[in-house]
């Protein structure tokens, strides 16, 4: 098991990493619109704070030397139901290899995140 950090994306706000590496598969943690640049939520829109999120992955999925072609399960949390066809119009643009998606709403995100993304990718 190995522990993947890059400084390409926010640093876990808690007790967690930014994701794990073992037997060939990688499990992020859920990622928000985090500007890893200045340390906290720029972004205002859907739009934006998904982009941010799928930049924040990127960085992650290079670090531990995977992209998003080797996804296959992803994980999203929007903060409100409504918000489900701008964040798609982001999404599809990132996860061109259509994995396996779970997507809930849920009362509320840290740091008053829009959305969240997580997602496991193998090699």
């Amino acid at each position: 098991m190995r522990i993947i950090q890059t400084d390409k994306a926010p640093a876990a706000l808690g007790p967690y990493s930014q994701a794990i590496k073992v037997n060939g598969m990688l499990y992020t943690s859920g990622q928000i619109a985090i500007d890893p640049a200045v340390g906290k939520i720029t972004a205002t829109t859907i739009e934006e704070q998904a982009e941010q999120c799928c930049k924040n992955l990127a960085a992650i999925l290079a670090a531990a030397e995977y992209d998003f072609s080797e996804v296959f399960k992803t994980t999203c949390f929007l903060a409100n139901m409504d918000d489900f066809k701008a964040f798609n119009a982001v999404y599809e643009k990132y996860f061109i290899s259509k994995p396996a998606r779970s997507c809930v709403a849920v009362k509320s995100l840290p740091a008053g995140a829009l959305c969240e993304i997580e997602l496991i990718a193998a090699k």
